[in-house]
Order: structure tokens, then C-alpha cells, then sequence
């Protein structure tokens, strides 16, 4: 517990109710968190409380708080905006980072007097920058095309403003350049051209191509026919580009969808940008999980947008941003209104579980998973209403033949994929007859008691994240009390099959769970109930045959109960008893040669 926690709790109680940012510090002046609040004093008494319900990041935060400092600002807007900035400068520990500029691209236009675009790896040379965007080749692809289309120059020669004409090289005889260096093109000229191109980079082909046909009719309208004709070439440059890329008619003109998956401590989110009906780019973040989702796409999409100058029409996202105001007043203000969409179904919808995919196939690369299991702990933790994906299931089943052959077997999925060495077997020694829920609660007493003790190998001793059971309503129920004995918070839910003996719902205590409508979750939920049903049907069967040739082996004079049972549980199964010799058999179960040689006859042609 934090020993400052009644300092800071007086400090709090005379903090003003306006908008601002607060900075939290450690012992050694250090910033490790930075927030913005619309009323300071009710948000950050919500840190301070007695009785907190903060996540596991957000407490070891807390815990590491000396002092805090904050800034008073004039709106929430403005805190947002504050919050940000110094985030970025000061890159707190306890904060979610978007990665420095290392690894991205840029387009830049340089402040010459004739301004030249190129594209850049960092933004440390003067001039004004566009992006970052993560593909590189995208980014050369498009200045190629801009200085193409638009007869800007690319070789290496330095214009001033007093331009002394000079012969023009090979670009300008196959206009792909304007010629700058024969002193016939006005500076105006020539900035006209570059704010076209900027135009076209960030607008795209056909918004583009509107703004320059209204510049032409203008023109037309002035007499001006030579500037019409150099505007009615470019459009037909750009045209002619746009119908050399690919179009993919999904229905989105310019959108970024922004899809998120959760994998234990990480958070990935892909953003897929497309523009002019096409993928134009893709970026992947990969963050430690410090708050709740929508918390982590709240400050995403203010950190993402807050850099960026190619600003679309549409953002299509999984839920709404509890900030969503300021982030739409925060949109408009650095280009144009922007419409947030929150799809069900249709193609919006598509796309977004396009991005949800990509997000989930990055965070599987990352940890050696398949983007299926991950989607599907994921889609199961949602279903069942868990705070994270279950890392660490433990499934149980009980199996019986008689009340003298009653068993249960418990299977480990880590991550989704069965964990084998952590399979355990369970014999019934309560029930004097079949009784399924009571052999239920008399196997996770035992087990639940090696996590209160810690006793047992190193999986007898972890704590799982969910405990499926191969039953109903009825068996939650009959479980949920000696958790809550115990002190444990494990939830607990039932594997419920239908009529044929197929995975068909999930129970809770008072309710089912459908997940038919859910592949992903129903494959794996169904995996998990055949394994635990193999595991522990297969126990049975052997401990049943095992009894039954305990029973055979009897039958040989000189070899008694205890005789029987310990030749079983040296030599398995039947098949080993077979391969072994009448010298092995005196050997293992302390007999004469005689009383050996008359069992080895037994198991060889009766047995």
C-alpha cells in the first residue's frame, strides 16, 4: 500500500473541479503518469479512493504515485490536446506510447523558394512534413507520381529567387518537368503546381481532380487559356494514374478502420487507411495492456490523429471512444468533419473485422499463437463477461461404471492449446455410489486446496483464469460455493452438450450461454470437451481393466490380492504382462520359480 496515499488524499480534497491535466510522479521526481480530466478534482480522487477497482496496471501505478502536479486548462478540449503533447514529450512509464518515428516514412516539401517533395525517413530537415506512414514504397510510389503528374523537378539543381536560365536536361524534352531552369516559370507558377500535388497526396485522384476542373473552367472563364491547358493536361495525368491502381469497391471512399485484439498483457491495433476505394497503407501498434480497451483506443485515436495531416472522411471503429467529441472537434479542426462508424453487419462491417483479423494475426506472430486462438479466447472472454482472454482454462470431467470405478480427469488449454504435462487424474473415494455432482465437488475441493496450501508440482499450484466443467447449470452451481469458501475468484461455468452428444451451449448459474453463432469459440469450447471427455473416460477404462485383470490374475494358486495388484502396477496393461518372461514375473511379484512358470501359463492362454 502507498504510505502517501493520506497525503495525497488531503492534497486532492482542495483540488479545483475545472478541466486539466494531471501529472503523477515518483519518489524521485520522475513522471510515470500523465492525464487529462474535464473536472481534475473528481478524476483524480478516483485514483486516491479506499475501496478502488483499478485494473492490475493502474494499482501498480497508484502504489508508485509521491506527488502529483497538474495544469489548469480552459476547456477539456484544450487538456486533450495538452495531454498529448506532453505524453509525447515525456513518454511516462505507466502511459500508452505510440513508437517513436523510427521505422516509419514521410513525404516532405521542403521551405525553398521553389519547394521541392520528397520522400524521407525522419523529419530532421526543415520543411513540412506529411505521414508518418509505415510502407515505404507507398511513400516513394506516391512522390514519384506527384512530381510526375505535376512536372515538379527532381534532379539536384538549387533554385533561388532570381533563377538564371540555363539549358534543361532529358525531363523537361519528355515533360515529366516544367523546366525551372529556363527562367519561364514564375515562382506563382510553380507554387501552384506544388499545392496541387500536396492536393493530390493528401486528398487523393478525385478530389483532386474536381478542385483543378473548377481552377480550369476558372481560367477558361478569364480568357486565361494557357493556364487552362497546363490544368487540363494535369488532370489528365492524374486520371490516367488513378486508373492504373487497383480499385476495390468496398463501398468506403477514404476511411481508416481501427481494429483491436487483446493478448494477455499486449494490446494490438492495426489501422488499415484506405483511400480512393483502395488499401493505400496499413500500421500495427503493439502496446502493454495499462487500461481497459476502450480506454487504450480513446488515447490511441487522440495520439494517432494528433500527429497526422492525411485526415479521412470516415473512421470505422469496434465501439465508441468515451472522448468521442473531443476527438471529432480535435478531427475538424486539423482538416475537414469526420464521421465515426460503430458497425454491426454490412460491409463497414467487413472491413472491420478485416482489421480485427490483422490486429490478431500480428499479436499471434508475436507470440507464437495462430490469430484463431487468439480471436477465440478473446470472443470466449467476451461471452462469458471476463475482464481478459483466459490464458490458463482447467476443464473436468467425471466418468463411471460402477461406484467402484468412479474418476474424473482435468485437462490444462494454455493459451488456447492443450498443456498435457499439466493433465491431472482423479480417483472418487467419497461417493459410495454414482453421484456426479458430488464427485464433482469432492475432485475441486481436493484441487482447489493445492492452490490455498500451494502445494503440489508447479500447475497443481497456479491459479487458473477459467474452470469449464463437462455439465450444467447444476454443476456450477454445486461448484460455486467452495470457491467462494476458499477465497478464490475463479469463474466457473458448465460445458452443456445436446441430445447427440455435441458441444451446444455454455452454462452459468442461473442462465446458458449460446455460442453456436460463434465459430471460433464453439470450435475451441468443443476441443476442450472432447479432450477432457478422452482424458478422463480413458482413465476409467483403464482403471477398470486393470481391476478386472487383478481379479483374473487371481485365479492362479500362490497369487493373492496384493500379489495381483502390484504385478498390474509394475507391468500396466495386458500387453506387457504378456511380454514378460515367468523369470520377470518371480522378480516383480516375489514368487518361486514353480508359481511363476503356472502364472506365465495363465497369461499366455487364458488370460
Amino acid at each position: 500500500m502507498n504510505q502517501r496515499l493520506p497525503y495525497l488524499r488531503e492534497k486532492t480534497g482542495k483540488l479545483t473541479s475545472s478541466a486539466g491535466v494531471y501529472i503523477m510522479k515518483n519518489a524521485d521526481g520522475n513522471i510515470i503518469y500523465i492525464g487529462k480530466a474535464k473536472n481534475l478534482k473528481n478524476r483524480v480522487t478516483s485514483y486516491f479512493r479506499e475501496h478502488p477497482d483499478h485494473t492490475p496496471k493502474v494499482a501498480a501505478m497508484v502504489s508508485n504515485v509521491y506527488d502529483y502536479d497538474f495544469i489548469v486548462t480552459d476547456s477539456e478540449y484544450e487538456a486533450l490536446l495538452l495531454e498529448c503533447s506532453l505524453i509525447k514529450q515525456h513518454k511516462p512509464k505507466y502511459n500508452i506510447l505510440l513508437k517513436d518515428d523510427k521505422g516509419y516514412h514521410y513525404i516532405r516539401i521542403s521551405d525553398d523558394e521553389y519547394p521541392r517533395i520528397t520522400a524521407e525517413k525522419n523529419t530532421q530537415q526543415n520543411g513540412t512534413y506529411l505521414g508518418p506512414y509505415t510502407s515505404g514504397f507507398i511513400v516513394r510510389e506516391t512522390v514519384n507520381e506527384a512530381n510526375k503528374v505535376f512536372m515538379l523537378p527532381t534532379c539536384g539543381k538549387k533554385f533561388g529567387r532570381n533563377i538564371k536560365p540555363s539549358r534543361p536536361c532529358l525531363n523537361y524534352h519528355i515533360k515529366t518537368c516544367m523546366g525551372v531552369c529556363t527562367g519561364k516559370i514564375s515562382r506563382e507558377i510553380y507554387l501552384s503546381a506544388v499545392n496541387q500535388a500536396i492536393d493530390f497526396i493528401k486528398t487523393g485522384s478525385s478530389q483532386s481532380v474536381e478542385r483543378m476542373e473548377q481552377e480550369m473552367n476558372k481560367a477558361a472563364e478569364n480568357l486565361d487559356f494557357e493556364k487552362a491547358a497546363v490544368l487540363r493536361d494535369r488532370i489528365i495525368a492524374v486520371k490516367k494514374v488513378s486508373e492504373k491502381q487497383k480499385i476495390i469497391n468496398n463501398g468506403v471512399n477514404s476511411a481508416d478502420v481501427i481494429g483491436i485484439a487483446e493478448f494477455y498483457d499486449g494490446v494490438y491495433i492495426s489501422v488499415l487507411i484506405y483511400r480512393e476505394n483502395r488499401l493505400y497503407d496499413k500500421a500495427v501498434f503493439e502496446f502493454e495492456k495499462i487500461d481497459k480497451e476502450e480506454d487504450i483506443l480513446n488515447t490511441f485515436m487522440v495520439q494517432f490523429y494528433h500527429g497526422r495531416e492525411d485526415i479521412p472522411k470516415n473512421i470505422i471503429i469496434d465501439h465508441i471512444p468515451e472522448d468521442i467529441l473531443l476527438i471529432e472537434e480535435m478531427l475538424e479542426k486539423k482538416g475537414h468533419k469526420v464521421k465515426i462508424h460503430q458497425p454491426k453487419k454490412g460491409k463497414l462491417y467487413e472491413l472491420l473485422r478485416l482489421a480485427k483479423n490483422n490486429s490478431a494475426e500480428y499479436a499471434a506472430l508475436k507470440n507464437n499463437r495462430t490469430g484463431k486462438e487468439i480471436i477465440a479466447l478473446e470472443q470466449l472472454a467476451k461471452s462469458l463477461g471476463l475482464d481478459k482472454p483466459p490464458e490458463y482454462i482447467e476443464a473436468y470431467d467425471i466418468s463411471n461404471l460402477s461406484s467402484e470405478s468412479m474418476v474424473a480427469g482435468m485437462v490444462v488449454f494454455e493459451n488456447g492449446r492443450p498443456l498435457k504435462k499439466a493433465y491431472k487424474r482423479f480417483t472418487i473415494k467419497e461417493q459410495a455410489y454414482q453421484n456426479d455432482y458430488g464427485s464433482m465437488y469432492e475432485v475441486l475441493k481436493r484441487r482447489l486446496m493445492h492452490i490455498v496450501n500451494q502445494e503440489g508440482d508447479e500447475y497443481f499450484r497456479r491459479t487458473p483464469d477459467l474452470i469449464l466443467l463437462d455439465g450444467g447449470k447444476g454443476h456450477v452451481n454445486t461448484i460455486t460455493p467452495i470457491i467462494k469458501e476458499l477465497g478464490l475468484n475463479i469463474p466457473v461455468f458448465g460445458m452443456v452438450k445436446d441430445d447427440k452428444h455435441r458441444t451446444r451451449a455454455i452454462a452459468a448459474g442461473g442462465k446458458e450461454i449460446q455460442i453456436n453463432q460463434l465459430k471460433s469459440v464453439f470450435n475451441l469450447v468443443t476441443r476442450i470437451q472432447d479432450e477432457v471427455h478422452r482424458y478422463s473416460v480413458s482413465y476409467m477404462h483403464s482403471r477398470h481393466n486393470k481391476k478386472t485383470y487383478t481379479s483374473q490374475l487371481q485365479k492362479v494358486k500362490g497369487i493373492g490380492e496384493k500379489k495381483a495388484a502390484k504385478l498390474m502396477l509394475e507391468y500396466k496393461t495386458k500387453e506387457n504382462l504378456m511380454q514378460a518372461s515367468a523369470e520377470e514375473l518371480s522378480r516383480t511379484a516375489g514368487i518361486n520359480q514353480e508359481t511363476a512358470l503356472e502364472l506365465w501359463k495363465f497369461i499366455q492362454e487364458e488370460f
